[in-house]
């Protein structure tokens, strides 16, 4: 054992590596919330969306034969314009001759422009009864409505039977209404109309309370003399016919703008207006009607036909209530804009998953059958002695595992432990084994890429294998792992990492990533011919193609991915060794699965924008700029950073729209993946029990891998930078043999 000593002090102080180091781990709290805050807003935005839609909150009961035993006679038998002026209720009955011409449930982006332009052609007002929620989504039809002369009032906010609601249900429905009014016209109302309400006759025992709390809050509730029925779709003449009064009586007369297909609508309210002008009637407001029925000398004697009476029920919104509805309806038009665009998003994601699904299985299988022939050889068998380098930093845990099963290697190697200013002890524990080949070359704490270039330049060998500290290889690991470089155009070679501590829940999960996810994408980029990664705990190098390329460099968290596209771009090959197994210590706290994520998720993304320059990249060494780059960017940045809003989408949908369909889609997807990993175990002859797992990983592990690449994107977005990360071992990871 040979090793190199140089001076080491109790204490030192913190070198600028450390600061910077210090201080980037600093800004990572801040970012990882800006991250949560990011998934959050997008969730607010769908549920916005949804309550717009009545999907969220929606209650489409209807109250039917109800006892009106606490509603007084005269209300029951009285006009259809409920008022509590003075707290005492009061109907009144719209003149002879008269027509109030309402419309309900929009506004609506198709029909209430159309119903519009007709009663400014024949000069004739309309009172509507609007959806807050459509309000919100059409303010410009609204304020063109206003503008007109017509006169709106509060149909809820979501289109709900307020009857069953509860008191402050029935506040925030009229408020949300108010508030969407305000923004889009600036403008509140005291005309209230319930959804499913008709004449008076049918209040009841339910709806009253609401009316009388309406009524005490200033509201005047709009009932009907006569319906066109024109949902009903039964033929133009009929909802002329229906829509006309008896005997020249006056009526509050109902038609729908909004709420389904109002064609025969749109063709009759013409011929509607026309029969009954003929017939010497006259058109008005709600508020015209009030107006025209004041005693004389009353407040608002005298204006009946003005324009003041025909939207009397309008005030202006002021201060904070103005504010508030902007605010809405700039809200809404996020929402508007935003969910569809993520719902074509995640249309182009959910083919990019099931694509890449699609090709890991036909890619995998065809590999598996090309590597395992029995013909198959990379040419003559590698027999020649090999490097191994072990970088470690305070591995006292692992260090004498390590090393233990490199001694046991049935390729001759020499094995090179460089001690990164460890203050454990790594370097002694390396020391005091006493194994032959050994030798220890202790360095200034430095960081990872350091250490392995250190090695590189005191390998003895033209072949290097870099391992991590935390790692042990079968007898037969070395053995295979170099045999590729039988082949002259072989510049590196990855090997198989597997998980040793796979016995607790969150190395289980960890274990089905790393065999269906890292291995089967492996398969995938070494037929492709553009292998985006050699893992740190198992990988083999030419150490001429090294330090070709200038040897590992620092310039990434990802030193092991830099040096792989740089490989690529000197024209070098890289394959996978799948017998090639490497057992290693997975992190066993969320917290340092976050911290080891974090790393490889962001460092992937330095390297790939350090290296963009592969896209232009000409020949064979362009070729993982044309093939692997677009890929990789696709597959382990793009699809996995919209991912998260798959599994929003898919619990909204489960809670607010149709639970079963939504069930179904999840568990096809979860279906899809479980063949994939079942192939993947199958590939590396790993025991199937572990796949129990998946579904659990699918709901919780997952979504924490989705929030790490979050992180690291907004990282990336607002600059930080990490060095090489120590993880907390346990040294539970002995012998490959305990696989479990």
């Amino acid at each position: 054992m040979t090793t190199t000593t140089p001076s080491r002090g109790r204490r030192r102080a913190p070198s600028r590596i450390e600061r910077a180091a210090g201080r980037a781990a600093a800004l990572q709290r801040p970012r990882v919330l800006l991250a949560l805050l990011l998934l959050l807003a997008l969730t607010c935005v769908m549920l916005l969306d949804g309550y717009l839609r009545a999907e969220v909150g929606g209650d489409q009961r209807v109250r039917t034969g109800a006892s009106a035993s606490d509603v007084p006679d005269d209300i029951l038998d009285g006009g259809p314009i409920l008022t509590f002026r003075g707290g005492q209720a009061t109907t009144v009955s719209v003149p002879d001759k008269t027509i109030a011409l309402t419309f309900d449930d929009g506004p609506d982006a198709t029909w209430t422009p159309k119903v519009l332009e007709i009663l400014e052609k024949y000069d004739v007002p309309g009172t509507f009864f609007l959806v807050g929620s459509m309000v919100a989504r059409y303010p410009d039809i609204v304020q063109d409505m206003v503008e007109q002369g017509n006169e709106v009032g509060v149909h809820t906010f979501t289109h709900v039977d307020l009857s069953y609601q509860s008191e402050s249900r029935v506040t925030r429905e009229i408020e949300q209404t108010q508030l969407a009014l305000a923004g889009a016209a600036g403008i509140t109302t005291t005309l209230f109309r319930a959804p499913y309400s008709s004449q008076t006759d049918a209040i009841d025992n339910y709806s009253w309370p609401v009316y009388e709390k309406l009524g005490q809050d200033g509201y005047t509730s709009v009932f009907i003399d006569t319906d066109s029925d024109d949902w009903k779709r039964p033929g133009v003449s009929k909802i002329v016919e229906w829509a006309t009064p008896e005997d020249g009586e006056g009526a509050s007369v109902l038609f729908h703008d909004a709420g389904g297909e109002r064609s025969q609508t749109i063709e009759a309210l013409p011929k509607y207006i026309e029969k009954m002008k003929a017939a010497g009637y006259t058109f008005t407001t709600i508020s015209g009607v009030m107006a025209a029925q004041q005693p004389a000398g009353g407040p608002d004697a005298g204006r009946a036909g003005t324009a003041d009476a025909l939207q009397a029920a309008h005030h202006k919104a002021t201060g904070t209530t103005l504010y508030e509805g902007k605010a809405l309806v700039a809200a809404v038009a996020v929402a508007e804009w935003t969910v569809p665009a993520l719902s074509a998003g995640l249309v182009v994601v959910g083919v990019a998953v099931m694509g890449r699904f699609g090709m890991m299985l036909v890619l995998a299988r065809r590999h598996h059958r090309q590597r395992n022939r029995r013909r198959f050889t990379w040419g003559p068998p590698v027999t020649g002695p090999v490097s191994v380098i072990v970088p470690a930093y305070n591995e006292k845990e692992c260090m004498a595992n390590t090393l233990r099963s490199l001694a046991r290697s049935t390729h001759p190697i020499e094995i090179i432990v460089v001690d990164d200013g460890s203050t454990d002890g790594t370097a002694e524990i390396a020391e005091s084994l006493g194994l032959p080949n050994v030798r220890v070359l202790r360095q200034a704490n430095a960081g990872k890429p350091a250490a392995l270039n250190n090695g590189v330049r005191n390998a003895r060998y033209d072949i290097v294998v870099m391992m991590d500290g935390d790692t042990v290889f079968e007898p037969d690991t070395v053995r295979q792992l170099v045999q590729p470089f039988a082949d002259p155009d072989v510049g590196a070679v990855a090997g198989n990492a597997k998980v040793g501590n796979r016995r607790t829940l969150i190395g289980a999960w960890q274990h089905i990533e790393y065999v269906m996810g890292f291995n089967l994408d492996r398969r995938m980029y070494d037929l492709l011919r553009c292998m985006p990664t050699i893992p740190g705990a198992i990988g083999a190098f030419r150490r001429e193609a090294v330090l070709q390329v200038g040897g590992m460099s620092d310039d990434t968290l990802a030193e092991d991915t830099d040096i792989t596209i740089a490989l690529h771009r000197a024209g070098r090959r890289v394959v996978y060794q799948e017998h090639a197994r490497a057992w290693t210590e997975a992190p066993g706290s969320l917290k340092q699965l976050w911290s080891q994520r974090y790393r490889w998720s962001y460092g992937t993304m330095q390297a790939l924008w350090k290296h963009r320059g592969s896209l232009t990249d000409r020949g064979p060494s362009g070729r993982f700029g044309r093939v692997g780059m677009p890929l990789v960017v696709l597959f382990q940045v793009v699809t996995p950073l919209f991912a998260p809003l798959i599994d929003v989408f898919t619990a909204y949908s489960m809670i607010f729209i149709d639970f079963r369909a939504a069930l179904l889609a999840w568990l096809a997807v979860l279906g899809v993946q479980l063949l994939c990993a079942a192939y993947a175990f199958r590939l590396d002859r790993e025991k199937y029990r572990y796949l129990l797992m998946m579904p659990l990983q699918q709901l919780a592990y997952r979504q924490m891998m989705y929030l790490v690449l979050i992180h690291s994107c907004v990282t990336a977005l607002t600059g930080g930078r990490l060095r090489w990360q120590k993880l907390k071992r346990t040294g539970e990871v002995g012998t490959p043999a305990g696989t479990g």
